[in-house]
């Protein structure tokens, strides 16, 4: 790790570091539209981000095979712990640091599979939501009865270092071995904060706790803690099992401590007598690689699709090209919600829709609510894993809609993205240039991009 302020930022970055940093201590609003510098910029989309809740997909249909619900939960509890490595800790390790995803644009959609020895594992994640951001997801292995789902908005905010407030909640189904009924799990979601910001190599440390709860009674609870000033280290943990009404989170049924980047222990009881049934390295797991269509078969509201250029000129570390086509899909995305708003309709979202209060799924959901709630949080806390006023709504995966989804998925199509047929800006993008069309035409001014594009100077940055 670099000890020196900007340590990890290349030289020729520096000024563009040190005044991010400063514009992030002084600004006053959502960090996310804030710009980063080009080398901390990634060509991911947040949208992407749902597939690392099951690339270890042995582990995700494990509990389906086992009939003790106690050990269930544990398995669960375990395969939890697994994802936080993916979710948390891979892109640093895999890039070096944390870089800044794409904000995803309303309506935008990351379609996958994972073929293993699991079967398939089908991924669906849509942004639902713009301001404010909210993406909703859905994985599902048929073979094994198990489906995850759930949603999240972010809210950041500066304190000496950027943390990030997840809002939302995740839902586990399943059925366990020769049963069909069908158990539930609601997983809340951990706060965030980033450390090693001032050297210019971040990384993310998790922060207080979240719960696990089951339809079954029991509750998983994970504590987490990362480096000091002076000692430790980051990424450490503590979590205890109990079923509810028959034990606690002092008096729990299993535990877990260690690294959820590293290695870690699980035990059955708790403190000195404690008797260790598995030690866990999630880097010695076998992850599935997920597939996504060829560029050109996705739909043009397909994540890889529709920032193919912005990704292909953030690895080119042409910064001008980037700002020219993220502006592009930015401005097409207000010309539309303008539109929406004159007509007085609403966005027509592909996969989800919000939770039906009437549907018997959703008493099991506020049952499960209570067993997080109390007594942990107080009796008058609010918990922010459900607050639709700031996510949108609650939102639920609609089977109805997703067997009726076909491409091309909006009939605004590439219009949607600021974009011609030919690649280049169409008018509603609203692209500032300083070039002026030819007289007599209805054309649109052309961007020196847009120029260099019909002429071939710029190649392989198309959609």
């Amino acid at each position: 790790m670099p000890e020196v302020e900007g340590g990890a930022v290349p030289p020729q970055s520096k000024g563009s570091w040190t005044s991010f940093l400063k514009s992030v201590a002084s600004f006053n609003g959502d960090l996310a539209s804030l710009t980063a510098p080009a080398f901390i910029l990634s060509s991911q989309s947040l949208v992407e981000f749902s597939a690392y809740w099951t690339e270890n997909t042995s582990l995700f249909v494990a509990p389906t095979k086992e009939p003790d619900p106690a050990k269930r939960s544990l398995l669960v509890l375990k395969w939890l712990l697994n994802t936080l490595k993916q979710q948390y800790c891979s892109r640093s390790e895999k890039l070096g640091s944390e870089k800044k995803p794409l904000n995803p644009f309303l309506g935008e959609i990351y379609l996958g599979h994972w073929d293993d020895e699991a079967g398939q594992t089908q991924l669906v994640s849509e942004q639902v939501s713009h301001h404010p951001p909210v993406t909703a997801y859905c994985i599902t292995n048929e073979k094994h009865n198990i489906r995850l789902q759930g949603y999240n908005g972010q809210k950041a905010s500066f304190s000496r270092t950027i943390h990030v407030k997840q809002i939302g909640h995740a839902l586990l189904t399943l059925k366990p071995p020769n049963s069909e009924e069908v158990e539930t799990y609601l997983i809340t979601l951990p706060a965030l904060h980033i450390e090693n910001l001032i050297y210019g190599a971040p990384f993310v440390e998790l922060g207080k706790f979240i719960h696990i709860a089951s339809s079954t009674g029991y509750v998983s609870k994970i504590d987490f803690s990362g480096r000091g000033w002076l000692s430790g280290k980051k990424n450490t943990f503590t979590a205890t099992l109990w079923k509810d009404g028959e034990g606690s989170e002092s008096h729990p049924l299993y535990s877990a401590e260690g690294q959820w980047s590293d290695s870690f222990d699980l035990k059955e009881g708790h403190g000195k007598k404690a008797k260790t049934v598995d030690t866990f390295k999630p880097a010695n797991v076998k992850l599935s690689r997920l597939n996504i269509a060829p560029l050109e078969e996705q739909d043009v509201f397909e994540s890889r699709r529709a920032w193919s250029s912005v990704a292909k000129s953030i690895e080119k570390g042409d910064m001008d090209a980037t700002s020219h086509y993220k502006s592009r899909i930015e401005n097409a995305q207000r010309a539309l919600r303008k539109k929406e708003q004159e007509e007085k309709r609403d966005w027509k979202r592909v996969f989800f829709s919000t939770a039906d209060s009437q549907d018997p799924k959703e008493a099991t959901f506020q049952k499960l609510v209570k067993m997080v709630m109390a007594p942990h949080l107080g009796p008058n806390a609010v918990w922010e894993g459900v607050a639709p006023d700031k996510t949108a709504g609650v939102w639920r995966y609609d089977d109805k809609k997703a067997a009726e989804a076909s491409k091309p998925f909006h009939e605004e199509g590439l219009l949607a993205l600021g974009e011609n047929q030919d690649g280049t800006s169409a008018p509603v993008s609203r692209v500032a240039t300083n070039l002026s069309s030819k007289a007599g035409t209805d054309s649109v001014d052309q961007s020196p991009i847009d120029q260099s594009r019909s002429t071939g100077d710029v190649k392989g940055s198309g959609v």
